[in-house]
């Protein structure tokens, strides 16, 4: 089927905004020559922020469409889109992301190090990365990249004895981790929720073919990571204490919290209930402020914005994603499918798959090459952004470079290809 204009234009946009991505740095160092404050450095620093890439390009989409074919084409095709996702990563980003659920989590991973028989700061390091990630199959990944990544600026990436080295190898294994750490469940991944139903995929399906394997891939991945840091990951450690002029928050404060969380995980698919859970749940932080920070919602509307202009763009690639995913083979569709997701958007990439007639070996390959790529890049996952806006200011002015991103990301992605691939699943144990 020929692609119609409006779905070429939309192919150029996105695939300028990927290479956008890959800029940003270069747009920092073009606002830097301008005086502070100026029109022209301010615009330069718009063009050089992340989150804003896709949302720019969406709109210059839109702007396009409405002067090609009429304004109200282009808010029909608007309100033809599904902006749940980008809604609700921002609902559980702000709420992720307030003290009581950080305290919450982070007494867990405290709980977990105690039980790993070494240095308490290579104990700390490894339970994080491993119980943030894995809690992703729980409380959704979005939530859990909030929690790890605030946890793990707050107690490393903050200190001043932690190396660039040190900083885009754990950025990279956060991402992958988080990314295939989501797949214990069939509800907390994006690209697994997108077929989970169509395909029949419950809790035990997902834990006997992906869950397992995946749980084994963040250990190895953690461990290799952290052994190779372990100057960086020596000496003494001590959590960072909190402002003294910050309460501890009360213990049905935090269950308080949980439970707004947990109601905004059970209505994911309804934008309507959820929100309205998120402003009751703003009612609540600003009746206990005391025992609150203030609740993130600037750094999460970005994240939210950016997941809009992917989606945006990304539901008119299908013309040409769709039958490049049913000419593949399985092992060509699982390196294919983690090396698209880099570029593309994992949850995009498994629903074009799931239109297409698949077999059940073709199923799993390209779910299991989606995740895997998930940590490649900034847009490959959608919870990646949260970890991104959070992290990226401890990296310097130039921020968090996506070559240096994806380099650090290769090791941990291997290491989940192979455990994917070469792992059995436990149906196929009793066959």
């Amino acid at each position: 089927m020929e692609p119609t204009g409006m779905e070429i234009l939309a192919t150029v946009l996105f695939a300028i905004a990927v290479m956008h991505t890959f800029l940003v740095k270069k747009f920092e160092h073009i606002a830097h020559s301008y005086e502070p404050g100026s029109i022209g450095g301010e615009f330069f620093h718009f063009l050089g922020e992340v989150e804003a890439v896709f949302g720019m390009w969406a709109a210059v989409f839109v702007v396009s469409m409405a002067a090609t074919t009429g304004g109200h084409h282009a808010i029909e095709y608007l309100e033809g889109l599904n902006f749940t996702e980008p809604a609700f990563v921002f609902v559980i980003m702000a709420m992720a992301g307030t003290r009581p659920v950080i305290k919450f989590a982070e007494q867990m991973i405290v709980a977990f190090s105690k039980l790993i028989p070494i240095g308490e700061k290579k104990s700390f390091y490894i339970s994080a990365l491993i119980i943030g990630p894995l809690l992703g199959s729980f409380i959704t990944e979005p939530a859990a990249m909030t929690v790890t990544a605030l946890i793990l600026q707050k107690n490393f990436f903050s200190k001043p004895d932690m190396s660039m080295k040190f900083k885009y190898a754990t950025i990279g294994l956060l991402f992958v981790n988080v990314s295939i750490g989501g797949t214990l469940s069939h509800f907390a991944a994006p690209p697994v929720l997108m077929v989970a139903g169509k395909w029949g995929w419950g809790l035990m399906h997902m834990l006997g073919h992906f869950g397992y394997k995946a749980a084994i891939a963040v250990v190895i991945n953690t461990v290799l990571v952290a052994a190779m840091n372990k100057t960086e990951l020596g000496g003494e450690f001590d959590l960072r204490p909190d402002n003294k002029a910050h309460m501890k928050p009360k213990w049905w404060i935090t269950l308080i919290h949980i439970l707004f969380l947990a109601l905004v995980v059970m209505t994911a698919h309804h934008m309507v209930v959820f929100f309205g859970i998120f402003l009751f749940f703003l009612g609540f932080t600003t009746v206990t402020q005391e025992y609150q920070d203030p609740v993130k919602l600037k750094e999460s509307l970005l994240v939210g914005f950016f997941l809009g202009g992917l989606v945006t763009l990304g539901s008119l690639q299908k013309w040409w994603l769709q039958p490049l995913l049913a000419s593949l083979d399985t092992l060509p569709l699982y390196l294919g499918s983690t090396a698209l997701t880099g570029i593309t958007d994992n949850a995009a990439l498994t629903y074009l798959g799931s239109l297409v007639d698949l077999t059940d070996a073709k199923k799993y390959y390209l779910v299991a090459g989606a995740v895997t790529g998930g940590g490649l890049t900034v847009i490959a996952n959608a919870p990646n952004p949260a970890g991104y806006g959070i992290l990226k200011e401890n990296f310097g002015e130039d921020g968090i470079s996506p070559i240096g991103l994806l380099k650090s990301a290769l090791l941990p992605t291997g290491v989940a290809l192979l455990c994917f691939k070469f792992l059995v699943s436990f149906q196929d144990m009793y066959q």
